[in-house]
């Protein structure tokens, strides 16, 4: 793997970043982990699952019409549970006590993904190295896209902005049968190595794999019959197209950056938190709706400085990081609302696609 180095920290924008955040919690007598809006939330959602399950294996309806629409509502709900919950607990921020916050990542596992893994490919190597293409798996996902300048461009990629939501649908599935396999075989994020892969994070992914199979294919196979993998395949796609278009919205669309770090070492002439604001873009920050399911993840900007902060503060603190940003005259990018993102994004895929 190419070394990636950042400029020390020379104009303290960082500093001040911190600072002016940590005065907000001081002044306000409240601690950054989350609260009893996230813990309620919570336990709505996994309700959700759970009332959701239980009524399309165990009291299935009659209308084939009426099963699919649960099944996307039950798609829909384990994506808002790993925005909400599983993103927050992996990240520390959920709680201020470790154990919870080590329980609540096995979340991930109930949704069928190595929260283990997530744990290197996101909060170590995506946001460290934002946007670099060569290190960043965000953006080295598949050949059938080209996410970033730096990548080679295959005829195909010309249509990519019209596949590419087929592609986004499919990448769940594909991560709880198939990347996540492949990162076991090669203990490694794309070229970055997976650290304390033990005996016992082996056998917690064993039996994590097998659960999910087992709640989510065998018993409703059992109840339910053939038809139960047809809607398996609703309920992935749904969690997967949801998934894919939040984070892609953040990182792929017309205003943020990219850097290279494919063949060489790669000397960024900045600090790190400046690199974080060139690549990475918030969107319908004022929608409260929006924020609320999104797990904050549409306030990426401020999520990406501050991950040890739970995203019910996001909306609070994101006007003191828009004045400290004015101050040292560094960009913040957002979008009004989510429409003008995703159209960003599709924009940013024709572009790639094309030139």
């Amino acid at each position: 793997m190419a070394k990636v180095t950042f400029d020390a920290i020379s104009n303290n924008f960082h500093t001040a970043l911190r600072n002016e955040v940590n005065q907000y919690f001081i002044d306000k007598g409240i601690n950054p982990q989350g609260n009893s809006t996230l813990y309620v939330k919570t336990f709505l959602l996994f309700f959700g699952v759970v009332l959701l399950y239980t009524t399309l294996v165990f009291f299935t309806p009659n209308s084939l019409l009426a099963c699919a629409a649960l099944c996307v509502l039950l798609g829909i709900n384990l994506a808002l549970i790993g925005f909400n919950v599983s993103h927050d607990a992996c990240h520390g921020s959920y709680s201020e006590k470790k154990q919870l916050n080590s329980f609540l990542g096995y979340s991930f596992n109930i949704l069928g993904v190595s929260s283990f893994f997530w744990k290197t490919k996101h909060n170590l190597v995506h946001h460290t190295y934002t946007n670099i293409d060569g290190i960043d798996g965000d953006i080295i996902q598949t050949k059938m896209l080209r996410l970033a300048p730096t990548q080679k461009k295959w005829w195909i990629h010309q249509y990519q902005h019209l596949y590419c939501m087929a592609l986004y649908a499919v990448s769940y599935i594909a991560w709880v049968f198939l990347n996540d396999f492949e990162k076991y075989a090669s203990v490694s994020v794309h070229k970055t190595k997976i650290v304390g892969f033990n005996a016992t994070e082996k056998t917690i992914f064993w039996l994590s794999k097998l659960v999910y199979v087992v709640l989510f294919l065998a018993i409703p196979l059992y109840f339910v019959g053939a038809m139960a993998l047809v809607g398996y395949v609703i309920m992935g796609l749904s969690c997967g197209l949801l998934l894919g278009m939040v984070f892609q919205l953040a990182h792929v669309v017309e205003t943020t950056e990219f850097e290279d770090a494919t063949s060489c070492d790669l000397s960024i002439g900045e600090e790190w938190a400046i690199h974080q604001f060139k690549t990475t873009s918030d969107f319908a920050t004022n929608n409260r709706l929006v924020s609320h399911l999104v797990g904050g993840l549409n306030f990426q900007a401020v999520h990406h400085i501050f991950p040890k902060i739970s995203h019910v503060y996001y909306p609070a603190i994101q006007p003191i990081v828009k004045k400290v940003c004015e101050q040292y005259h560094v960009e913040y990018k957002s979008f009004r609302s989510v429409s003008l993102a995703v159209t960003s994004h599709f924009n940013r895929m024709k572009y790639l696609g094309t030139c």
